[in-house]
C-alpha cells in the first residue's frame, strides 16, 4: 500500500475519535453516548428509508451518494466534535459557507490521500444543496430518528430537568418535517420497522472485548459502521464498479447483524471445538429468520440474508442464484458488474480483523491492556503482516498500528 493509499492512518484514528465523543453529556445518562454509536445507528435507519423510497419510486435514490453523504457528514461532525444542536444549527444558518470550508481545510490532508475524487465530493456535498439533495432529506430524517432514540432513553430517566420537555418538542418538529417520507412514518408507528430500529440500537449495549478494560470503549454498533467505512475506503483503490463499493459498505455495516439476537461470541471461541462456527452460523440464521425478518417487508429478506450470510466470502448473484468463495481475481475480472450485484467479502474480513487489531493497539497505546488485547494484537499480526487482498496492502497498515512496545514478528 502506497502513503497515498485511501486506507490512511490518521484518517482512520479520525472515525475512533467518534468513538470519544460523548454525546448528551449536559443530561444525566445512564450510559456513555458517543458520536460513533449514533452515526451508525442513523446510517442503518438511513438504509431502512431509503429501502421506502426506492419500493415507492424506483431509481428515486443514489446508493453511492447516500453513503457518501453519511461518511461526509460523520467526518464534518467529529471536526466540529460535540457542539449543542440549537448554537450549531444557528452557527450553520449564520456562517455555514465558512464553517464548511474551515472544516474542508481542516480535514484537507487526510481526504486528498483517498482515491476516486472524494475530497471534491465532499466540498460539493457542504456547498452545492441541490447535490444529493434527495440523499441529504434522508439522512437528516435519519439523525433526528436516531437523536430520538437516545433521547427516549434519557427522557423516561428525569423527564423533570428543565429544559428536556422543549428538547422533545424540538426533535418531534424535526421530525413531522419528513413525514413525507414513508419510512418517517412507518417508524413513527412505533409498529415493526419501529422494533427493527430498536433492536439495531441495542447494539450500542453490546461491548466489543467485553472481557477486557480498554480505552476507547466501543460497541457492535460503533465497530459495524467502522467496518463499512475501512471497507468503502479500501474499495476505492481498486477497480470496484459502483454497486460493487455500495455492496461492499452494507456488508460491512450489516456483517454483525445476527449478533443483536445471539451477542458477541469471540473468534477463539468459534474457532475451539470443530464445527462450533458451523453451529453458531445456523443458530443465528434461524434467529434471523425467526425474530428480525418478521420486521422488515419480506421483498427486503433476499438482501439482508446476502449481506449477513457467508459475510466474509466474494461473492455475487446470477440468475438469482448466490455464488460464494470466488477469488479476488474472479471477482474483479469476471463479475465487477452491477448485474452481477457483487460483494467483496474478503475484503470485508481484512476490515473487520483490522478495526479489532485497531481496537486492541490504540487501547494499548493509552496504557490499557490485558493478555486478551495482547494475544488479540499478536494472533492478527501474525495473519496480516504481509497481506493483500488485490491491490490494498492490509500488511502496511496493519504494521503501522503496532503498539510500540510488541515487536512485529
Amino acid at each position: 500500500m502506497t502513503a497515498s493509499s485511501s486506507l490512511h492512518t490518521s484518517l482512520i484514528e479520525l472515525i475512533y475519535d467518534a468513538a470519544s465523543i460523548r454525546r448528551w453529556n449536559d443530561q444525566i445518562n445512564p450510559m456513555d453516548f458517543t458520536e460513533l454509536d449514533k452515526q451508525s445507528h442513523k446510517m442503518i435507519i438511513a438504509y431502512v428509508l431509503a429501502r421506502f423510497e426506492e419500493d415507492q419510486t424506483p431509481g428515486s435514490i443514489n446508493w453511492l451518494h447516500l453513503i457518501e453523504g453519511g461518511l461526509f457528514e460523520m467526518l464534518h461532525r467529529i471536526v466540529l466534535t460535540d457542539i449543542k444542536p440549537p448554537i450549531f444549527h444557528k452557527m450553520m444558518a449564520e456562517l455555514g459557507n465558512e464553517l464548511n470550508d474551515w472544516v474542508c481545510r481542516n480535514l484537507h490532508d487526510k481526504l486528498s490521500q483517498i482515491h476516486g475524487g472524494f475530497e471534491e465530493r465532499f466540498r460539493q456535498y457542504f456547498f452545492d444543496h441541490a447535490y444529493s439533495a434527495r440523499e441529504k432529506r434522508v439522512l437528516k430524517a435519519a439523525h433526528f430518528l436516531a437523536t430520538q432514540w437516545e433521547f427516549n432513553i434519557l427522557y423516561k430517566m428525569c423527564p423533570f430537568i428543565s429544559g428536556t420537555e422543549q428538547i422533545r418538542e424540538q426533535i418531534e418538529d424535526q421530525i413531522e418535517d419528513h413525514y413525507d417520507l414513508l419510512g418517517v412514518q412507518k417508524i413513527s408507528l412505533k409498529r415493526k420497522t419501529a422494533g427493527f430500529v430498536e433492536l439495531c440500537g441495542q447494539l450500542r449495549f453490546q461491548k466489543r472485548w467485553s472481557q477486557s478494560p480498554r480505552i476507547p470503549v466501543t460497541s457492535v454498533l460503533g465497530h459495524m459502521l467502522v467496518v463499512a467505512a475501512l471497507t468503502y475506503f479500501a474499495l476505492q483503490d481498486t477497480d470496484a464498479c459502483e454497486q460493487r463499493i455500495v455492496n461492499g459498505f452494507w456488508g460491512g455495516l450489516f456483517h454483525d447483524l445476527p449478533e443483536v439476537l445471539t451477542r458477541d461470541i469471540t473468534t477463539p471461541v468459534k474457532k475451539s471445538v470443530e464445527k462450533l462456527d458451523e453451529l453458531i452460523k445456523k443458530y443465528e440464521k434461524e434467529q434471523m429468520e425467526e425474530k428480525l425478518f418478521p420486521l422488515l417487508p419480506t421483498k427486503w429478506h433476499q438482501d439482508l440474508q446476502y449481506y449477513t450470510e457467508d459475510e466474509f466470502s466474494n461473492r455475487v448473484i446470477i440468475d438469482n442464484k448466490i455464488q460464494t468463495g470466488l477469488t479476488y481475481e474472479q471477482l474483479d475480472r469476471e463479475h465487477n458488474i452491477a448485474e452481477h450485484h457483487p460483494i467483496d467479502g474478503e475484503i470485508i474480513r481484512a476490515c473487520d480483523n483490522l478495526a479489532a487489531f485497531i481496537e486492541a493497539s490504540l487501547s494499548i497505546r493509552h496504557g490499557v491492556t490485558s493478555r486478551h488485547l495482547d494475544e488479540g494484537v499478536d494472533r492478527l499480526i501474525k495473519i496480516y503482516r504481509d497481506k493483500c487482498v488485490g491491490p490494498v496492502d492490509f500488511g502496511q497498515i496493519f504494521r503501522a498500528f503496532m503498539p510500540p512496545t510488541v515487536k512485529t514478528p
